[in-house]
């Protein structure tokens, strides 16, 4: 029953966002219902959501979802995640969140024009009608197994992490964020409403899904950084960059959204932002669910699925782009500004990531291009470390120098004066790096330079302030910019200075990596709920202090057979001692490898300071407009 209830409640979720869209668009009364059909459609599909949850804990192997992604053993914590951890439950959690979403415009918005709203819902329900019918037609998550199996299949065992409770979900609410955006800008181009009102609504969802997109990204990389057991934070995979496209489209929307609520300017610029992060989102959406890609991210295997989703994006985007192409004559230029301003700096920045984005959306579907045609191309880090590298270090010194201009008109000679001293910081760490360390290769030079500046840069704007009177959206600036600082400081160090050691030892035996001495002590069999493995001991002392243990395991899972490595990692102030066990040999000997990775935990601080500056931006902003409501009330 519970399979049923899921199902009827997903299909009146569907019937009702085709009555949002239709009433959205005919003339009042019907248009005063569209707000509480948002509400009930979004309550509807928590209701088929919670069913696919119930479903996954209970292990009802008569859902042919349950049974292809789930086992009885399986502990409590991945059936519960495992619900989402799959094609159709993750398509499910999609339309959830947007639902949840349009409900909630629906019911707190109250900035826009109503005309503008009632379109920005049509939008957001006809986005939402598209996946309701690629789920109930190509991707049902309540079909039923026949016959009944005596057990599942299990989950992929590289999800079996608690990664997979945190990292898809956040992910998914920037993306939904995103398309939010994307609804306001097609409802402010019907209305022809494109203006600083229109952003100040838009731009809380635009820094909410930016925050939520950084998280994603940021506990996606340091959950492949210690679950796959390759040593490295960032591997240009093509679905790592299905997230990083989004993220790159949304900062930029985010500096011109502002601009547009602040200052009346780059009101065309804005809307077409929102079209190209949605566009990224969906894009990305295709990559992962399409089944063109073999990844551990890739659920979907029919082609059926892909051409669908594709079909999806032509017409919504297309549709977008049409939309655009015939009312932005319409969008007034709104007010001006001289290139040395902040303005001009943003648009800098934006023009900078536009670039970024271009040549990491190249480079990712260049090889899917080249395969349609025949031809087997691979694209990796080399490509892409050599040409977003050197925009990405110009783009955070225009990051760091925006801040210190003024609006509207700044002159060079004041810029110049308020820049020295960051400068001067960078010019000497790369003095002092290009004597101590002459082997060190350009872009990590450059980037540990850069981010001693930068940081400087960064909480300039704190200079000679009240700093208990400083609104706190500026403190959420200087936290999210330091927060690239550090971050890029971590890139830097992890690429200049990390020591790897692959080597074959006995028990008993010892290997220097970076300052540790690491000793193979031992290896003996365990089991897990529902693996077994082999597990080293491995004692790592430096400079003749304690010893740490460590218990780097070969794993093995039975459902489904599978194979994995489960690294031990020991985290200092100044770095990780990384460690992977491998295979053994007919001499009794184990194959170890080690990495010491000096200040490499900066790139995770970093990313997660990212995001609590724009919380504390978001933050400082409601608490502004919420005094201004509440200044007009008294007035």
């Amino acid at each position: 029953m519970i399979a049923e209830l899921g199902l009827g409640a997903l299909w009146l979720a569907a019937a009702l966002s085709l009555l949002q869209l239709g009433f959205a668009f005919l003339p009042a009364p019907g248009r005063n219902a569209v707000r509480t059909i948002a509400v009930a459609q979004a309550l509807l599909v928590v209701i088929a959501f919670f069913s696919l949850i119930q479903l996954f804990l209970r292990t009802d192997l008569s859902v042919k979802l349950v049974v292809e992604n789930s086992h009885s053993m399986k502990p409590w914590l991945y059936k519960f995640a495992g619900a989402w951890g799959n094609h159709e439950g993750s398509m499910l959690l999609w339309v959830t969140v947007l639902a949840v979403a349009g409900a909630a415009v629906a019911l707190f918005e109250r900035r826009l024009n109503e005309p503008t709203l009632i379109a920005t819902l049509g939008a957001q329900a006809a986005i939402g009608l598209g996946f309701y019918v690629f789920l109930l037609f190509a991707s049902n998550p309540f079909d039923r197994a026949y016959p009944v199996p005596a057990e599942g299949n299990g989950l992929n065992p590289l999800l079996q992490d608690p990664g997979l409770a945190f990292h898809p979900p956040t992910l998914y609410f920037g993306y939904v964020g995103v398309s939010i955006a994307f609804s306001f800008a097609v409802g402010a181009l019907l209305t022809r409403d494109v203006g600083p009102a229109f952003a100040r609504a838009m731009r809380p969802w635009v820094l909410v899904a930016w925050i939520f997109l950084t998280l994603g990204i940021t506990a996606g990389s340091y959950w492949a950084y210690y679950e796959l057991g390759w040593g490295g934070w960032w591997f240009w995979d093509p679905v790592e960059n299905a997230s990083l496209m989004p993220w790159l489209a949304t900062t930029a929307l985010l500096h011109s959204v502002t601009v547009l609520a602040t200052r009346d300017g780059l009101r065309a610029w804005t809307v077409m932002l929102a079209v190209v992060a949605f566009s990224m989102s969906m894009i990305g959406t295709f990559l992962v669910r399409s089944g063109i890609l073999t990844s551990v991210h890739s659920f979907a295997v029919d082609p059926r699925r892909g051409a669908f989703i594709l079909i999806l994006l032509a017409l919504y985007i297309g549709g977008a782009m049409t939309l655009y192409g015939l009312r932005v004559g319409t969008v007034k230029e709104g007010s001006t500004f001289d290139p040395v301003s902040r303005e001009g700096a943003l648009v800098v920045n934006n023009l900078l990531l536009t670039v970024l984005l271009g040549l990491v959306l190249i480079g990712t579907l260049y090889p899917l291009a080249t395969e349609a045609m025949g031809s087997k191309v691979s694209v990796g880090p080399p490509y892409f470390n050599l040409v977003t590298g050197p925009i990405a270090l110009l783009l955070v010194v225009i990051m760091s120098v925006g801040p210190l201009l003024r609006w509207r008109r700044d002159r060079l000679k004041l810029v110049a004066g308020r820049v020295a001293l960051p400068i001067l910081l960078a010019a000497v760490t790369l003095l002092a790096l290009v004597i101590a360390a002459p082997g060190m290769r350009i872009l990590p030079l450059l980037g540990l330079a850069l981010a001693l500046g930068v940081g400087a840069a960064s909480l300039a704007p704190l200079w000679k302030r009240n700093l208990r009177r400083t609104p706190l959206f500026t403190y959420g600036m200087v936290v999210a910019h330091l927060g690239i600082a550090v971050s890029l400081a971590g890139m830097a160090c992890e690429s200049a200075f990390t020591r790897e050691k692959l080597i074959a030892v006995q028990p008993g035996e010892t290997v220097a990596v970076g300052p540790y001495r690491v000793r193979f002590d031992s290896v003996r069999p365990i089991a897990g709920p529902n693996w077994t493995a082999i597990e080293a001991q491995l004692s790592a002392s430096r400079n003749g202090g304690a010893a740490l243990i460590l218990h780097p395991q070969s794993r093995m899972f039975n459902a489904p057979p599978t194979e994995t490595s489960e690294s031990a990692i020991a985290t200092r102030l100044d770095g990780q001692l990384y460690t992977v066990l491998g295979k053994s040999d007919d001499e009794g000997r184990w194959q170890l490898r080690l990495w010491w990775k000096p200040f490499v935990t900066l790139i995770w601080l970093g990313g997660a300071m990212v995001a609590f500056g724009g919380f504390l931006s978001l933050i400082g902003r409601w608490r502004r407009e919420r005094r201004g409501r509440v200044e007009e009330v008294e007035v």
